[in-house]
């Protein structure tokens, strides 16, 4: 829910969801830094976001300054390599995003738990479960999939006060990696930001329909079974 105007952090902000998420959340008043790979960052849109944030994968550490600013951090980057690179996708679409993850939460945990409480919203993709014809791509959105859920599960009380953890799980839009999407990246925007207003953590946006069915059962099916791992773990 975002009752208030708030401050959003946005990966990937120079891709085409990421500029599409940029001018849906500023024209309902919110201020949006986008982090970015590219070096000039003021060359990919001029109506983009109030402040740019230069990184690179493997330095996640740097950003600790510009993460303790946001409110609701959007993990949106991410490649489709054709070249089946699968150390490249595992690093880009996975371990950076566990990284981030791992430091926004340290952050989120050094405030107060009367402060209202932090977001991170990650962007895994159908692909965590369904085919997307490329196996590197697949396995690196199941890995960063699976972490989520695990992180969800396994927070402790205090850790869900302080920060809340949500799953986007996105069917084929219209990108530069993806020019045969069937989404326009407008849309899914649009979406993504009316959805996370009625769901407390699974943002589905796909126009197929077992999508909505798999993903909720699937959840469900690792909620019982940590559920179970927790019991087992307090009685040991």
């Amino acid at each position: 829910m975002m009752p208030n105007k708030k401050t959003i952090g946005i990966t990937g902000a120079g891709g085409s969801l990421g500029k599409a998420l940029t001018k849906k959340f500023s024209s309902n008043g919110h201020k949006i830094i986008g982090f970015t790979h590219n070096r000039k960052p003021q060359e990919l849109i001029e109506d983009g976001p109030n402040e740019w944030v230069y990184w690179e994968c493997g330095k996640e550490f740097l950003l600790e300054n510009s993460l303790s600013k946001i409110d609701i951090l959007i993990l949106n980057h991410g490649i489709y390599n054709s070249k089946e690179d699968l150390e490249k996708s595992i690093e880009i679409n996975a371990t950076s995003k566990i990284k981030i993850l791992k430091l926004f939460e340290k952050i989120s945990l050094s405030q107060s738990i009367e402060s209202s409480p932090k977001e991170i919203w990650i962007n895994t993709s159908e692909a965590e479960i369904l085919p997307a014809l490329n196996p590197c791509y697949e396995i690196s959105k199941s890995l960063i999939g699976q972490v989520v859920t695990f992180k969800r599960n396994f927070n402790n009380q205090k850790d869900s006060r302080n920060l809340i953890i949500k799953k986007i799980i996105l069917g084929p839009f219209k990108s530069d990696l993806n020019p045969m999407g069937v989404m326009s990246p407008e849309s899914v925007a649009s979406l993504i930001f009316y959805v996370s207003k009625i769901s407390n953590y699974l943002i589905i946006v796909s126009p197929n329909p077992i999508t909505y069915l798999l993903f909720p059962l699937r959840e469900f099916y690792f909620f019982v079974y940590y559920g179970f791992l927790k019991i087992f773990k307090k009685r040991s």
